[in-house]
């Protein structure tokens, strides 16, 4: 039997900071910048310099209720160090069956890439708590709302990949609201006070679409 990640969470706003590149020392004042502005997930890509030193920085220090984690999670030895760490969210840019069970086994949130309605299904099936659709800017809004139309009844669909505020609205109209967001909220070289200042501006634009919190 396949064990199921936890459940995602019922949040303010489903968006995803992606922190890709992010140094250790710098990222607490990014992630309180994020925190402060409304936003409570954030994900710190195993590919950026010491990820899980920041990750634990960040499970650390910032409130209980945000949900922190990595990305492109490939390994599920790499589970048990974002455990370790602190994490609570696993995302990955595929499906890696044994990434899943180990995300479900520790009762972490889970979240795996997927581009075609097979991908959709297997993911589901292996236990993903939802869904990365990866790139988004490939797929767009009707090719997200073709693959829906499949899926089960309540699946978190998120829409990540050259996704930023100005694509809200496209989204929303095929019932999209969750948004994994990279460079448009964080570039490497960013302040926390720049980082601040845009996701303050992605608030706005997510309020302005789906309704203020």
């Amino acid at each position: 039997m396949t064990l199921s990640s936890a459940p995602w969470p019922k949040l303010k706003r489903d968006l995803i900071a992606i922190l890709r590149g992010v140094r250790p020392d710098e990222v607490l004042a990014i992630g309180e910048a994020l925190v402060a502005a409304g936003i409570d997930v954030i994900e710190v890509p195993l590919n950026s310099p010491d990820p899980f030193q920041s990750i634990e920085l960040l499970a650390k220090k910032l409130p209980s209720h945000v949900l922190v984690g990595a990305g492109t999670v490939l390994d599920a030895n790499d589970v048990q160090r974002l455990g370790d760490a602190g994490g609570r969210l696993v995302i990955s840019p595929n499906i890696d069956p044994s990434v899943l069970a180990a995300a479900a086994k520790a009762e972490m949130v889970s979240m795996p890439g997927v581009f075609t309605p097979t991908e959709a299904l297997a993911a589901l099936k292996a236990g993903a708590s939802g869904l990365k659709f990866f790139p988004a800017s490939v797929l767009g809004p009707d090719g997200i709302k073709a693959i829906s139309a499949i899926l089960p009844k309540g699946t978190i669909i998120g829409a990540v990949g050259g996704v930023d505020e100005n694509g809200f609205a496209s989204y929303a109209k095929v019932g999209v609201r969750t948004f994994g967001l990279g460079s448009s909220l964080y570039k490497i070289g960013a302040t926390a006070g720049e980082v601040g200042d845009r996701a303050r501006a992605t608030i706005a634009a997510y309020d302005r679409v789906f309704g203020k919190v």
